[in-house]
């Protein structure tokens, strides 16, 4: 790991206390005054201090597999000033969030809004604690609260030497009135924040304590197993129950809204294979005359519209396309990719008049306890969600809680009964909610020096808000498709300065779902504008890394991160013979990114050797967890170029399984060389989605100067080509 500046990462402390069972309370309890009582006096809403000094960090966000846990807890313990050594966490759930008035702000962890969108709360959380713990030491030492100084999870009165640790302070330190005036370190003085600290669920997830939603377990508890209409849009026509109900364990056959049918069993292997013999019927309906062809057709009409609604608009650029010297144009594509998550989406729900529960993993444990009480039809403090670790999310458990909802319904059909609804891997592959299909005309003018005058970037396809979040679309625009693209600010800002611009889009959203998929828009917008810039370099003549220096001064930061990939890779210094090289950079979630990458191709093999991956995210909370995520981003990223995409047929997705939905392999993985590289400027950029979309243009421009072929139609095995 290579971090810029570099910072000391000696201090890799974990809890004991977090592998001895520190997930418990906020596995299966609300944070009611008799669980609280037991797991030790409450400073605030952020901190719990038992008196063996353990420190319980309360964590709002969800844990799944990007570390966010570690970075909240990070936070809050630089502000408390406790000791690392002795903390662990919860989770609170969001009915106490709302009985509380919200107080541990916001459950939505998507958009890498994680640990950015929370820094504030949290660390004033941690903040408060601590100030409330030094008035209780100044009460207990008879001694004004300025002449005391917290550090380590004690408080130290320097002129008399005495003392007292926070777990003997917690108690009285929880009576007061917290405080509202509270003060945040300078960033210069933080000691906690920007340690490579280890992860704090780590140990539960390898000695197998850790519990994810699948491993629900309750008294009583009996099994579903669903089928939901293939196409989407379709119902359930007719289904024989007849044909299962004497099946041993067969509990009771139900239908679920009118698509969908589900057994329940006494496990859930005898539900999922009672379901197997059901015999259903569906009513497919139109959509069922849908294929990848006629999708693709459709949005290649989009290149051409006479409107479009605009995302970025400088200058004049149909004039000046028009007035240009030598104009230039390409059409790229970009398909529907799944998320796959380890975890098949899954919910344990509790269902009686009086009270709705539901176990799962989820994104958004808000979002998941209004549906509930919408579903259920009983009022939120009246309803529940207790949130586990997540099997993987990636955006698939942020917006779309269907399952959830198929839960509750199953449950109110047995009430009083906990009933585990479980996904099979086909019914997971087949419902997904997609990163969203999209087809992109570039074209771009020239004048007679070869200076890049003028750029058109028309996309043509699916919105993702129109469909998930359509009171956050803009007059009718969804503003995430312009992700990456936009004139300025400090969120997905263009990186390059050509005197006009226009790039609109032609909205056409097909019936398939389009969801959040790690790294969202800027995955395709980046190859789209990375791979056009080194086709534009060719026709000027000039080398891809100048030809972009030149049209980027006016964005020093997406050049700074440029300049870092290129100097690390050895840009400008011969590769190793047969290997060649490619670059791309972006601006997506807050942070400035960029890759370098070597490739060599033997007939349709091609090798990745290594891959340069540079951020700026403003600040680096944990810079050990920004290398695993950048690593982590690029497989997800090389694996959806090369072997992803997902294609429709008879209206339904055709990938069922992993037979035909392919993951790339440990042998496969590139070498890769993180480098972060924060501004420290006051702006907080994301980690878990940014650095995805990068990986991929560098690859596709190494490959198109190995080969002088130049592909823009994705997944690579589309083209004959496979991962060495």
């Amino acid at each position: 790991m290579n971090y810029m500046p570099k910072i000391d990462r000696r201090s890799f402390l974990v809890s004991s206390t977090a592998a001895a069972g520190g997930l418990a309370l906020g596995f299966t309890l609300p944070l009611g005054a008799a669980e609280a009582a037991d797991a030790g006096p409450e400073v605030n809403a952020w901190v719990v201090v038992k008196p063996d000094e353990t420190v319980i960090i309360r964590i709002a966000r969800s844990e799944m597999g990007q570390g966010t846990l570690t970075g909240l807890a990070q936070m809050t313990a630089e502000e408390l000033e406790c000791d690392w050594s002795k903390v662990t966490y919860e989770f609170p759930t969001p009915g106490e969030n709302v009985a509380r008035k919200r107080v541990w702000g916001d459950f939505f962890t998507a958009g890498s809004q994680g640990i950015r969108s929370s820094n504030k709360i949290v660390r004033e959380g941690g903040a408060a604690a601590r100030m409330m713990l030094v008035s209780a030491a100044a009460d207990e030492l008879k001694v004004p609260a300025a002449e005391l100084t917290a550090a380590n999870g004690v408080v130290t009165h320097k002129a008399s030497g005495k003392s007292v640790s926070y777990g003997k302070l917690a108690a009285a330190a929880g009576k007061l009135t917290p405080p509202t005036d509270i003060k945040l370190k300078d960033p210069k003085d933080w000691k906690v924040i920007g340690q490579g600290k280890k992860r704090l669920d780590t140990p539960l997830k390898v000695n197998g304590q850790a519990k994810f939603g699948i491993d629900t377990r309750l008294p009583g508890m009996l099994y579903a197993s669903i089928k939901a209409c293939p196409v989407n849009g379709g119902k359930l026509k007719s289904y024989d129950e007849a044909k299962v109900t004497g099946r041993p364990g067969v509990k009771k056959v139900v239908k679920v809204e009118d698509n969908a049918v589900a057994v329940i069993a006494d496990s859930w292997w005898r539900a999922k294979t009672a379901l197997d013999a059901l015999p259903i019927v569906w009513d497919e309906g139109p959509n069922a005359k849908v294929s990848s062809a006629s999708i693709a057709a459709w949005l290649k009409e989009g290149l051409d519209a006479d409107t479009a609604l605009v995302g970025n608009k400088t200058g004049d650029a149909a004039a000046a396309l028009a007035g240009a010297d030598k104009k230039f144009e390409q059409v790229y594509a970009y398909p529907y990719q799944h998320h796959v998550t380890m975890e098949p989406q899954n919910a344990t729900a509790r269902y009686t008049d009086d009270k709705c529960e539901v176990w799962t993993s989820t994104q958004n444990g808000e979002a998941a306890l209004a549906l509930v009480s919408e579903t259920s039809g009983l009022p939120i403090p009246k309803c529940e969600v207790y949130k586990t670790f997540l099997g993987g999310g990636f955006g698939r458990r942020s917006t779309s809680h269907d399952y959830v909802k198929q839960a509750v319904l199953v449950a109110k059909q047995m009430p009083g009964v906990p009933i585990k609804l479980l996904w099979t891997r086909e019914e997971d592959m087949i419902h997904g909610w997609y990163h969203p299909v999209t087809q992109c005309k570039l074209t771009a003018g020239f004048d007679k020096d070869k200076n890049l005058t003028a750029l058109h970037m028309r996309i043509s396809g699916q919105s993702i808000l129109a469909t998930v979040m359509p009171a956050r679309m803009q007059e009718g625009r969804d503003p995430a498709t312009f992700s990456g693209l936009y004139p300025g600010g400090a969120e997905a800002a263009f990186g390059y300065d050509i005197p006009n611009v226009l790039v609109d889009h032609s909205m056409r959203n097909p019936h398939i779902h389009p969801g959040f998929w790690r790294g969202v828009n800027i995955n395709h917008n980046a190859i789209y504008v990375e791979c056009f810039m080194d086709e534009l370099a060719k026709e000027a003549g000039m080398d891809p890394l100048e030809f972009r220096r030149k049209i980027m001064a006016k964005h020093p930061k997406h050049l700074a991160v440029l300049n870092l990939a290129a100097e690390k890779i050895g840009w400008g210094t011969p590769p190793a013979p047969g290997v060649h090289r490619g670059l791309a950079q972006h601006m997506g979630f807050g942070s400035y990114i960029a890759a370098a990458a070597e490739v060599s191709v033997t007939g349709n093999k091609v090798k990745v050797h290594r891959i340069v991956g540079v951020t700026d995210p403003g600040y680096a909370v944990n810079p050990a967890q920004i290398e695993r995520q950048i690593a982590g981003s690029f497989v997800y990223g090389l694996t959806g170029l090369f072997l992803g995409g997902n294609t429709v047929k008879d209206g339904r997705i055709e990938q069922e399984n992993f037979d035909t939905y392919d993951m790339m392999r440990l042998a496969q993985m590139p070498k890769v060389e993180a480098y972060v590289a924060p501004s420290h400027d006051g702006v907080w950029g994301g980690v878990g989605e940014p650095t995805i979309c990068v990986a991929p243009p560098a690859v596709l421009n190494a490959i198109a100067a190995a080969t002088g072929t130049r592909y823009r139609t994705f997944p690579l095995r589309d083209h004959g080509l496979s991962m060495a």
